[in-house]
């Protein structure tokens, strides 16, 4: 009975460590899917910020490569490099095949999806090399590799087009509903815990427009103004997290988040900070805490605006804002940045992770390091 009292303690020590392993493990799965990509999400903030009808330099030709690219191309790549990182090009091909599936399934950008389908079938296709591919004979083994792909890449495809549309839609009605009871309670704070997750799976427009804005149409045409235009628009939860990644973050983040900060915050396209999220899942909390922390100061200085900026930039913010009003909307987007930035410092333990991750990756190079 001593024996067993002696080892318990050992044995959840030793549970606990495989979680943390385990979950550390999945955000790196989760990171090389998506940082390579991160020039990509780059480009297309940067033509979106410029080229849309509300953008810098209105275009309509540029902006047409707007939706394609946030629709097909960066789901895509995110897919090719999930089955890539699993069975290198082969993988990678049956993992974008996989994706476009995926993507014709839904109505809104499904990276998520394709973090799901892109290694799945990279896994799909070293499974078939290893049990089947390695007893084709020699003069056949072209032939037998390309219709493999292709069929095991199809037939996810086709799998993916009819499961994952229901489920999304499933998502985004259960996550409408989950905002519109606690607007009806009176929480508002709280909305937060639903709309920054939502916005990191690409709903933010469904929860924007679906539910806020008409809500906050009624609300605007009784007042003048609502708090609605500034929940999921805020751009200070972004603006923290990002600013948080340009200090404490891995090498990566801090090469690329000082450049989405301007294409974020000043052009107002959230989306370029999505990817970081999804690369390091945990900081979901800087930005829950901040945006309630923006909403929260929002409700105490009575802040609104007219209508809904468009897009969602700390300058689109300011021209709907009614007259004097814009000090309680500075002081909500100011709290909103300065939460995030803080919890975001403190779950990165202020660059302690990264420093180590980074000494970790110099031995494995064969790097010296100092004392």
């Amino acid at each position: 009975m001593t024996s067993n009292d002696t080892q318990a303690p050992e044995d959840t020590q030793s549970r606990g460590q495989r979680a943390r392993v385990g979950i550390q493990r999945f955000g790196g799965h989760l990171a090389a899917m998506v940082m390579p990509n991160i020039g990509a999400f780059i480009a297309w903030g940067l033509i979106t910020a410029m080229f849309i009808p509300t953008g810098w330099i209105p275009n309509e030709t540029i902006g047409e490569l707007v939706g394609p690219m946030i629709t097909f191309l960066l789901p895509t790549l995110i897919g090719y490099t999930g089955g890539r990182l699993v069975h290198g090009q082969r993988g990678a091909v049956v993992g974008a095949i996989a994706t476009f599936g995926v993507i014709v399934g839904a109505d809104i950008p499904m990276f998520l999806g394709a973090m799901i389908v892109g290694p799945l079938g990279g896994f799909l296709i070293k499974l078939w090399d290893e049990k089947v591919g390695v007893n084709v004979a020699p003069g056949f083994k072209m032939l037998v590799d390309n219709f493999s792909a292709g069929i095991i890449g199809g037939a996810l495809a086709v799998g993916s087009l009819f499961s994952i549309g229901p489920v999304v839609e499933g998502i985004t009605k259960a996550l409408g509903n989950g905002v519109q009871w606690l607007l009806d309670v009176g929480v508002l704070p709280l909305v937060s815990v639903i709309v920054e997750p939502a916005k990191i799976l690409f709903l933010n427009n469904a929860i924007n427009h679906g539910v806020l804005s008409p809500l906050g149409v009624a609300e605007a045409l009784e007042n003048g103004k609502a708090i609605h235009f500034l929940i999921e628009s805020n751009p200070g939860p972004g603006l923290g997290v990002l600013a948080a990644l340009s200090v404490f973050g891995p090498r990566a983040a801090r090469a690329t988040a000082p450049g989405a900060i301007v294409i974020q915050f000043l052009g107002g396209i959230h989306e370029i900070y999505f990817p970081y999220i999804l690369a390091n899942p945990k900081l979901l909390l800087s930005v829950i805490t901040g945006g309630a922390a923006g909403v929260l100061t929002f409700s105490i200085f009575d802040a609104g605006l007219v209508a809904t900026p468009s897009p969602g930039s700390i300058i689109a913010l300011m021209a709907v804002t009614p007259k004097g009003g814009h000090f309680g909307v500075i002081a909500g987007v100011l709290a909103a940045a300065v939460v995030a930035f803080v919890v975001a410092a403190a779950l990165m333990k202020f660059g302690r992770d990264a420093r180590r991750e980074e000494r970790d990756q110099q031995i494995a190079n064969g790097g010296a390091v100092a004392a």
